[in-house]
């Protein structure tokens, strides 16, 4: 089902201010997630958060982090893999309104991904049905349109899922992360040259903050046009490509521009040594799908793809929000924000895009 043809399906009524919900959240430590989360919350959501087991003195509020969470924000620990500890210590039984996730798989590798990005949502929307909750918003990646990585298989199988499940669902699909795209700021303020592939200029997007994301997530509970859709998303302003995103960065930094060209060729040669010893090593066989991964982000661009036309269409990607990655660049270079990248960038550089909160 494409985004623009699906039916539409009013959860809201028709007149006063959006109703507030009980929303269980998935995905709610990464980037994204906590950015959605503070959305839900400025607009008076109850949000249960579902996180990994950890031990008590590593917990979010024990360890400083309680600031990120607002005070009506529940942190529940629970195996999001496991069925039963999903109904009783996620779901404990209580009704809810809708169930948001921005749950990803960590590094995308074939295992963790059909693991997260799959089976534990699944798991999760069963325990939904059985509790009754009619509604769920997920966070997608709109590189799924060109399925060629077994993350990408996984999370297409779960969108299947979600819209044969009877229940209102949002399948949100953003193009690339403020954090994906800024792995070499640091490289270029110690006078170091850009890295593109190829020319730099074959692949586009439309960078998105976690902010607008998260406003934009939030608001699909309450959006009828929003509902019962495919939703690809961008941030505001035109595609750019990552020869633009040097140009630019180097303006900021005021350093004559210098960039250093990798060949795309060196992921192929890369690929096929390790999917040899992928054969006998699961290491390898990891490390060549991780080496996929990157030849797809470096030839990929991040737009709507018209299949039509066979190509990618930045007029065709629909924007929202306010924040752009330049000036998310200006802060990173003041010191006003920090880089939170972890295993969203390959090789430290932007062409990498997870489409989700991790």
């Amino acid at each position: 089902m494409s985004y623009d043809d699906a039916p539409h399906q009013q959860d809201v009524a028709a007149d006063g201010p959006p109703k507030a919900r009980r929303v269980l959240m998935l995905g709610a430590t990464g980037t994204a997630g906590r950015a959605t989360v503070r959305a839900l919350a400025r607009r008076g959501h109850t949000v249960i958060c579902l996180v990994r087991r950890r031990p008590a003195a590593a917990d979010d509020r024990a360890t400083g982090e309680a600031a990120e969470w607002p005070d009506e924000v529940e942190l529940r620990p629970a195996d999001l893999t496991d069925a039963d500890s999903l109904r009783r210590d996620g779901f404990r039984g209580e009704s809810f309104d809708a169930l948001v996730s921005c749950l990803a798989s960590r590094n995308g590798v074939p295992a963790d991904a059909w693991a997260i990005d799959h089976r534990a949502h699944s798991l999760a929307l069963a325990a939904a049905k059985a509790a009754g909750v009619p509604q769920m918003v997920l966070l997608s990646a709109i590189c799924v349109q060109r399925p060629r990585l077994a993350f990408q298989h996984a999370k297409l199988a779960f969108e299947r899922e979600l819209i044969e499940s009877g229940l209102t669902y949002s399948i949100v699909r953003p193009t690339a992360f403020f954090k994906s795209l800024s792995g070499q700021v640091e490289r270029v303020r110690r006078g170091k040259p850009y890295l593109i592939f190829g020319d730099g200029r074959q692949t586009a997007c439309k960078p998105i903050s976690d902010d607008d994301l998260g406003d934009y997530i939030a608001d699909c509970l309450d959006d009828p046009g929003r509902q019962d859709r495919i939703l690809p998303i961008g941030g505001p302003g035109p595609a750019i490509t990552p020869r633009e995103q040097g140009e630019r960065l180097f303006a900021l930094t005021g350093r004559t521009p210098r960039f250093r060209q990798v060949p795309i060729r060196v992921f192929v040669v890369i690929e096929g040594v390790l999917t040899v010893f992928g054969r006998v090593s699961r290491r390898c066989a990891a490390k060549a799908e991780l080496a996929r991964i990157g030849r797809y982000y470096a030839t990929e661009s991040m737009l709507v793809f018209d299949p039509v036309a066979d190509r990618h269409d930045a007029d065709a990607t629909p924007s929202t929000g306010t924040a752009t990655l330049f000036e998310h660049y200006a802060r990173l270079l003041d010191g006003s924000a920090t880089a939170e990248r972890g295993e969203h960038a390959v090789f430290r550089d932007p062409a990498r895009h997870d489409g989700a909160g991790r």
